[in-house]
């Protein structure tokens, strides 16, 4: 069974991109730019993101001149873009996009995982929407030895202990993993 997992980095103060919806600041930490690989979802097979992310990463990087870039971050995985503008994709890329509610687009995304898992790679909102639709099962988050003024929340949901259980804390290098099980909202 597949387990969707919104797998992300923030701020110490929980901001996972600046006002500019940028990620500038995740590479100035040591170990920002090239994450250790225990940060990275090992049983992902499909990623899931939202336009801004989606389109950050193409400008970013510079992708769609430099397409063989896609598979550093993303591999051969098929991606599902949430998105309501028409947006171009890297030549040789699986990317889908998507439009609507989470809970339409979640036959053909748990289709494509396969066995695997579904990596939320961003943002905050769309995560928000996975939970919403009760298809978020855990949250693993990467914390920088960074503060910022605002931006982007690392999920803007009030979501209370009673719905999270902790699976592991550690350290990599400057940076505080957690994880956390998000378990189903209480009947009423």
């Amino acid at each position: 069974m597949n387990r969707f997992r919104f797998d992300t980095v923030a701020t110490l103060n929980g901001w996972i991109a600046d006002e500019q919806n940028s990620l500038d600041w995740l590479f100035a930490v040591e170990g920002g730019a090239e994450p250790d690989a225990s940060l990275v979802p090992q049983n992902a097979t499909v990623l899931v993101e939202g336009s801004t992310t989606y389109q950050w990463v193409l400008e970013h990087e510079d992708i769609l001149a430099h397409p063989e870039k896609w598979r550093n971050f993303h591999g051969d995985r098929p991606t599902f873009v949430f998105t309501t503008r028409a947006l171009p994709v890297p030549e040789g890329a699986d990317v889908r996009f998507v439009s609507g509610a989470v809970t339409d687009a979640l036959p053909a995304i748990r289709s494509a995982a396969g066995d695997g898992d579904v990596w939320i790679v961003g943002g905050g909102e769309l995560a928000g929407q996975f939970l919403d639709a009760g298809a978020l099962d855990e949250i693993a988050v990467s914390i920088a030895p960074v503060l910022l003024n605002g931006g982007a929340p690392l999920l803007p949901r009030r979501l209370e202990s009673n719905r999270l259980r902790l699976l592991s804390a550690s350290a990599a290098g400057q940076f505080a993993r957690l994880c956390y099980e998000v378990t189903a909202a209480p009947t009423r």
